[in-house]
């Protein structure tokens, strides 16, 4: 199950500390001009060590496309690329390689494989999310031309949280700090929690929440084929995550169908529109044309730097202090993963109305 996607698809490849990350798109629509500077640049917020609340891992993370591209433009043909890993600090983790890390994927692995790379995690390590910003970043140029916009941003960390009401943002200032979060203010008190619980060798997580906007009425399909089961899966798919939700989400479950029942109207160009939005763009699983927006739920990183109980290959009772690079918090790093599995989502269920 290294691919997802039926007609935009993507297959990854490579592991934590091998020679390079990779991956192959095919369904890559002809014609399309591929902006290489854009697709770095997504890169780049993903990349580590670009703040004092990031890893320090030191990584250029400059991607190399393969094939697929000619004169500037995709030609329909699978996109090929690689993305080195020229960092690596192996040794860091030669105290795991006969330790179960908790709440990480080594044990899991080994009894269902019976072999584990315990350097970084392997395949199992968030640094495969390049693979997605890639593709994800292909899938934005195809919507891009389409006037499809994926937008997210950090929305909560621990107990700090926005309002829930995206639209009381300026989603363009997502960027203006190192958290992602559109709110200075909410900002500098995430950051410095952040900071607080990387100095104690501990972790944090949160949320992310995602708008699309410029979205088609009518994709999705009944009864297995529904856009925000395919959304879902694809969240829930990333390193760290524990919960999807869109519209209202679990908010709703408290409240009556009068209070959240979208009222349908005719827009001032004679389309037809909803009055509000709780269904979050999505109705019986089908896009209605509305924003469709949803938030996904980020665990605390399992790495920490301090000591935790656990067992080794015989299960013998040990201790385990973790050494290394790592996130005290996954989320602002994880913002263009978001939006990547969310174009690249959107990508192919466009190409499969097509």
């Amino acid at each position: 199950m290294n691919t997802i996607g039926k007609n935009f698809t993507l297959t990854t490849f490579g592991e934590s500390h091998g020679p390079a990350i990779g991956g192959v798109v095919d369904g890559m629509p002809a014609g399309i001009d591929i902006d290489l500077d854009f697709i770095q640049s997504e890169l780049d917020r993903r990349r580590p060590g670009q703040s004092k609340i990031t890893t320090s891992r030191q990584e250029a993370d400059r991607v190399e496309l393969l094939s697929g591209v000619f004169e500037g433009k995709s030609t329909g043909c699978p996109i090929g690329f690689i993305v080195r890993n020229e960092n690596q600090h192996s040794q860091d983790y030669e105290n795991l390689r006969t330790v179960f890390r908790p709440s990480h994927a080594d044990y899991t692995y080994y009894m269902k494989y019976g072999i584990r790379d315990h350097r970084g995690g392997g395949r199992s390590s968030a640094r495969i999310t390049i693979s997605r910003v890639v593709a994800g970043a292909l899938a934005k140029l195809v919507l891009r031309q389409r006037g499809i916009s994926v937008v997210a941003y950090t929305s909560q960390v621990g107990p700090i949280a926005l309002d829930r009401d995206y639209s009381k943002y300026d989603l363009t200032l997502t960027e203006s700090n190192a958290v992602r979060c559109p709110d200075a203010e909410k900002a500098a008190l995430m950051e410095e929690l952040i900071s607080q619980v990387k100095a104690e060798g501990d972790t944090i997580g949160g949320i992310i929440t995602c708008v699309v906007k410029g979205c088609p009425v009518g994709l999705g399909a009944p009864e297995f084929g529904k856009l925000h089961a395919a959304l879902g899966a694809a969240m829930l798919s990333i390193n760290a995550v524990k919960g999807f939700e869109y519209g209202d989400g679990f908010d709703s479950a408290t409240r009556r169908g009068s209070e959240v029942n979208d009222r349908f109207a005719q827009g001032p160009d004679g389309t037809i529109m909803t009055l509000s939005n709780h269904s979050g763009g999505i109705q019986g699983g089908i896009s209605n044309g509305e924003d469709i927006y949803f938030r996904v739920a980020f665990k605390p990183v399992a790495t920490l730097l301090q000591p935790q109980q656990t067992v080794d290959l015989e299960g013998n009772a040990t201790t385990l202090t973790a050494r290394g690079r790592h996130d005290p918090c996954v989320l602002p790093r994880a913002v263009p993963v978001v939006e990547s599995m969310a174009a690249m989502t959107i990508l192919d269920q466009i190409l499969s109305t097509n």
